[in-house]
C-alpha cells in the first residue's frame, strides 16, 4: 500500500495498492504495468497518425512497433543492470518483473531497432524517427504515472523558501513507520514532456527537413531531464556522476547544435532555390519576349515582301 498527499495543493492523503488485480490467484498485475502498456498503445496510435504524413505503410509501421517495443524493453533493463552498481546472476538480468528499468535504455534500444528496420526496408530513417518521437513523448507523459503508483522516482524535500515548495509530496509506504516529504519529480517530468509534446506536435508540419522533429525531441527532453535528474534521490550512478543526467546533457548539446546547423543549412537552401526560381522565371520571361519580337519581325518581313510585289 502507498499513501500520497500534496498538502501545498490542498490534496489530502490518497491510498492505493500497487497491484491492480491478480490472475489465477498468483500472477500480480500491477498498475505500473497497465500504465506502461497504455503509454505504448497511445504512442503507436500517434505514430499511425503521423505515418500517413511520412508516407510509411501500416505494415511497415507494425514491423517498427514489434521490434522497437521488444528492443526498448531489453534496452531499458540492460541500461539499469549495467549502471545500477548491483551484481546480478544471469537469470536475474532477465527478471524484469522484480523491478529495475530505465527510460534512456528504452530510448537507446528502441532507436537502434528503428534504425535497423529502416535500413532493412530502405525507408529514410529520419522520417521514421520523426514519426515515432512525439509518440514516445506521449508514452513518457503517461508512463511516469506508473512511478506515482509505485511510490518512486521522487526528489529531496524542497526548502520552505523554494518556488517548488507548494509542490511537495508526502509519501508513505506500508512498510515505513513515518511519511517522507519529497518532490514529485515523476510529475515534473510528465508535465515537461506534455509541454514539449504540444510544441513539437504544433510544429510538426512546419519542419524544414527530415529528422528535425527527432532533434527537437532529444533537445527538449534532454534539457528538462538534465535538471530534473539532479533533484532525484534514486539516480543511477557511474562513479560520482548521475549517468542519466550526463546522457541528458549530451543529448541537449548535440541536439541543439544540430538543430542550429541543419536549420541554417535548410534556410540557405531555401533561399538558393528561391533565387534559382527567380532566375528561371526571369529567363522564361526573356524567352517569351524574344519569341514575341521574332514573331513581330517575321510579320514585318512578310509585309515588306508584300509591298515590294
Amino acid at each position: 500500500m502507498v499513501t500520497v498527499s500534496f498538502p501545498g495543493l490542498g490534496i489530502g492523503e490518497i491510498s492505493f495498492n500497487k497491484v491492480a488485480f491478480s490472475l489465477f490467484g498468483t500472477i500480480e498485475v500491477r498498475w505500473y504495468g497497465i500504465i506502461m502498456v497504455t503509454g505504448i498503445i497511445l504512442a503507436f496510435l500517434y505514430a499511425y497518425y503521423r505515418s500517413k504524413h511520412e508516407g510509411i505503410s501500416f505494415d511497415d509501421l507494425l514491423d517498427y512497433a514489434i521490434f522497437t517495443v521488444l528492443s526498448g524493453i531489453i534496452g531499458a533493463r540492460l541500461y539499469y543492470v549495467i549502471t545500477s552498481g548491483q551484481k546480478y546472476t544471469f537469470g536475474e538480468i532477465f527478471a524484469i518483473w522484480n523491478g529495475g528499468i530505465a527510460i534512456y535504455g528504452a530510448i537507446i534500444g528502441g532507436a537502434t531497432a528503428l534504425l535497423c528496420v529502416s535500413l532493412y526496408k530502405k525507408i529514410k530513417w529520419q522520417k521514421a524517427f520523426d514519426m515515432v518521437c512525439p509518440g514516445v513523448m506521449i508514452g513518457q507523459i503517461v508512463g511516469r504515472w506508473g512511478n506515482f503508483f509505485n511510490g518512486e522516482a521522487y526528489g529531496e524535500s524542497p526548502a520552505a523558501d523554494s518556488l517548488l515548495y507548494f509542490m511537495r509530496m508526502e509519501l508513505r509506504h506500508e512498510d515505513w513507520m513515518n511519511s517522507y516529504v519529497c518532490q514529485p519529480t515523476f510529475l515534473y517530468e510528465s508535465l515537461w514532456n506534455l509541454v514539449g509534446f504540444l510544441i513539437i506536435n504544433a510544429l510538426y508540419k512546419k519542419k524544414k527537413y527530415d529528422g528535425q522533429v527527432f532533434l527537437m525531441y532529444i533537445t527538449w527532453y534532454g534539457f528538462g531531464r538534465m535538471f530534473i535528474e539532479g533533484l532525484r534521490t534514486d539516480s543511477l550512478m557511474v562513479g560520482s556522476f548521475r549517468i542519466s543526467q550526463v546522457v541528458a546533457f549530451l543529448c541537449f548539446i548535440v541536439g541543439f547544435a544540430l538543430l542550429v546547423y541543419l536549420g541554417v543549412r535548410a534556410s540557405n537552401r531555401a533561399k538558393l532555390a528561391a533565387a534559382e526560381g527567380e532566375v528561371s522565371a526571369y529567363g522564361e520571361m526573356l524567352n517569351e519576349d524574344n519569341k514575341t519580337e521574332e514573331k513581330e519581325d517575321s510579320k514585318e518581313e512578310e509585309n515588306n515582301v508584300g509591298n515590294t510585289d
